[in-house]
């Protein structure tokens, strides 16, 4: 069930009518539980079992983790020495340590068998997987990253201090809500469970909002992202006829259509929560405009880079034991982020390239920081500008391997960055066939979807202005209609599902 269908559209009204002419609580989670079991059910029926055993299974394990066995002086013997009530509680800490290890082992080795497994086993036994006749075909439960992400933070947040929940129905209902079950945003249980405790009938502005979210988010996945995904695809997937040009237009349209594509997917998720009356973490922060990598971190994929910072960095001692470890704690966590997206080797060498940029930027503003003129500089406009373009263009580089995973591809692309030209057919059938528009035609569209954004940002951001609940429900059909109108016939699926 895609989210910009008349499907979806429908199974959402559907659902909301139901969920609120419920008065109790109990039963308005279980509208969402069901509700979430027959969307998911439209895509991977196949895998609702495993999806329940691991809610179970970690909903069990949160229990046992935050169990409070410890054994407190009070409920002891008088007798009893302070040595070996220390002993007690040490031994009381070991055994949650433990337990928080098997659930995240178990978590881990879940994500890493479906996504590592079939690479696994044609690298080292040989076995071919893709082929049409091989009988061995494992794929992937769409969001299982996710799903496997949320479950490690509930069991750290367990252990850290936080309150495991009792109950199984509010626990299931968080990890399957179908707006986020299967690209997030990844979202901690206890900031949701405590919406869960106050389900209010959204007021009109709340309404509006929910509705504009979901309105632009159809936009810019159904008319922005797929429009530009066709060249993409047309591009990348042609990549000895195209030219030089026609790979950093591909390159810089990837960029886009990547930021939009899933930007929008997190819009129509929020917009659909906010119409339950739960809000959902944003995910982006107009991540294209930030002056260095660090900065770009913050505000991409937002909930993703909260999660390595809490759950990995700080573990790992973030900037606390000196500057060579903590660059090296910023490396090994770009590193992961690589390896969580995926078993081909591009995204290891985008998670290294992310890492060493991070850690030049680090260093960068140690540096600065010992020479006033130098801090001065990137102050300036002209060195905020400097710093502006140096980040954008590693970012879009990077995005060349995370587009084509497959060392082999990407190397293409990078070696013919510069001065190849295109075959006389590429142009004929890229820009004059399929997108009816030349390539110098392509290139200001591009220009102008990034003034367009540009212009967002800064009346957003800047000018802090933002539409008003009347006008944004002036603005909510005609979006809609724009999409019915503009959208290409078969609209592509959301990149992240992949991941």
């Amino acid at each position: 069930m895609n989210f910009i269908s008349v499907f979806y559209g429908l199974f959402l009204l559907s659902v909301l009518g139901i969920y609120w002419s419920l008065a109790q609580q109990k039963l308005r989670l279980w509208t969402l539980l069901i509700a979430s079991l027959v969307f998911y059910a439209s895509l991977h029926i196949q895998y609702i079992p495993l999806l329940l055993a691991l809610t179970y299974i970690n909903f069990r394990v949160g229990l046992e983790i935050g169990k409070n066995t410890s054994p407190g002086k009070h409920s002891l013997d008088w007798q009893i020495s302070n040595e070996e009530w220390q002993f007690a509680q040490g031994d009381w800490n070991r055994r949650r340590l433990k337990l928080l290890w098997i659930g995240i082992i178990l978590n881990v080795l879940l994500l890493l068998g479906y996504k590592y497994f079939t690479p696994l086993l044609k690298f080292v036994f040989h076995v071919e997987t893709n082929s049409p006749d091989s009988s061995f075909k494992l794929i992937a439960p769409l969001g299982i990253s996710f799903f496997t992400f949320e479950c490690i933070a509930y069991l750290i947040d367990v252990y850290r201090g936080a309150p495991a929940t009792e109950q199984f129905l509010k626990f299931a209902t968080y990890k399957l809500f179908f707006v986020k079950l299967i690209s997030g945003p990844i979202t901690r249980y206890h900031n949701l469970a405590n919406q869960f405790n106050t389900l209010d009938l959204p007021n009109s502005d709340r309404v509006a909002q929910a509705l504009w979210l979901i309105a632009r988010g159809a936009v810019k996945k159904g008319i922005f992202a797929d429009h530009l995904g066709i060249f993409v695809d047309l591009c990348f997937g042609n990549l000895q006829r195209a030219g030089s040009t026609d790979l950093w237009l591909a390159t810089f349209a990837y960029g886009l259509q990547l930021y939009l594509d899933f930007n929008g997917y997190v819009d129509i998720a929020r917009g659909s929560a906010l119409l339950f009356g739960l809000v959902l973490p944003e995910n982006f922060d107009f991540p294209y405009f930030s002056t260095n990598i660090s900065e770009f971190w913050r505000r991409w994929h937002i909930t993703l880079g909260d999660w390595l910072r809490n759950y990995v960095y700080f573990p790992l001692g973030g900037s606390r034991r000196g500057l060579v470890r903590t660059c090296c704690n910023l490396f090994i966590v770009m590193l992961i982020a690589g390896i969580w997206h995926g078993a081909a080797l591009g995204y290891v060498v985008w998670g290294i390239f992310h890492g060493l940029a991070l850690v030049v930027h680090r260093l960068t503003d140690t540096i600065s920081d010992r020479f006033e003129n130098l801090e001065q500089f990137w102050q300036n406009p002209l060195g905020i500008f400097v710093a502006w373009l140096l980040t954008q263009l590693m970012v879009f580089t990077s995005w060349i391997w995370f587009r084509l995973p497959n060392l082999q591809d990407s190397s293409l692309v990078i070696r013919h960055l510069w001065g190849y030209p295109a075959d006389a057919q590429f142009a004929q059938k890229v820009y004059v066939d399929a997108l009816n528009m030349s390539q110098y035609q392509l290139a200001w569209v591009l220009v102008a979807l990034a003034a367009l954004m540009a212009v967002v940002y800064t009346f957003n951001r800047i000018l802090k202005l933002e539409l008003n609940w009347p006008l944004k429900l002036v603005f909510v059909p005609l979006c809609f209609y724009a999409v019915w109108l503009f959208a290409p016939e078969g609209s592509l699926p959301y990149i992240y599902f992949d991941f």
